[in-house]
């Protein structure tokens, strides 16, 4: 268990996630600026620790979890910040968390009734999680750098992950419906 818990990428996941409580105090304080540093290191570490896993053969069953938590957490309070800060419309916050926490949901009475299934993340869930995070780099960017093709592009980018949202959560849900 010890070889697993100090992997070199778990221990890179172990960072982000100490990344976080930053984030959210940058957020709240809006220094934009150091939340958008750690939004940065954040992803660099979440890219190494992948790449570390597979190059180094240290891929585990811990990091298999760990990872997509971290990735969860940061998404789901920044929306959470940015609703409460007004950089994000509170309706579409609701939606990236509910969608979020009608799967957690999902999976606890799966695994509560059937027992553990893997359920990989499908090319709309790893798309929708792209375009969520690059809205959340682009609403930091406006509150940095206020340029119309910026605010723009946060306008594009609002009404697309609203729509991948519903639609890779239907996916999601059909997906799940099916392998049951």
């Amino acid at each position: 268990m010890a070889k697993q818990i100090f992997s070199v990428p778990n221990q890179l996941t172990f960072l982000r996630l100490g990344f976080l409580p930053f984030f959210i105090i940058a957020i709240r304080y809006s220094r934009y600026d150091w939340a958008l540093a750690l939004l940065i290191a954040a992803g660099l570490s979440d890219g190494l620790d992948g790449l570390l896993a597979r190059k180094l053969n240290q891929k585990t069953q811990l990091g298999s979890f760990l990872d997509p938590i971290a990735d969860k957490l940061l998404l789901s309070s920044s929306y959470l910040m940015l609703a409460f800060k007004g950089r994000i419309a509170w309706w579409l916050a609701i939606l990236v968390l509910g969608r979020d926490a009608l799967i957690l949901i999902a999976c606890a009475v799966i695994l509560l009734v059937v027992g553990y299934m893997t359920f990989p993340p499908s090319l709309y869930g790893k798309l929708n999680t792209t375009f969520q995070i690059l809205l959340v780099l682009v609403v930091i960017l406006v509150a940095l750098f206020p340029t119309h093709l910026l605010r723009d592009v946060r306008f594009v980018l609002i009404y697309l992950v609203a729509a991948l949202t519903i639609f890779s959560g239907f996916h999601y849900s059909i997906t799940v419906a099916r392998k049951l």
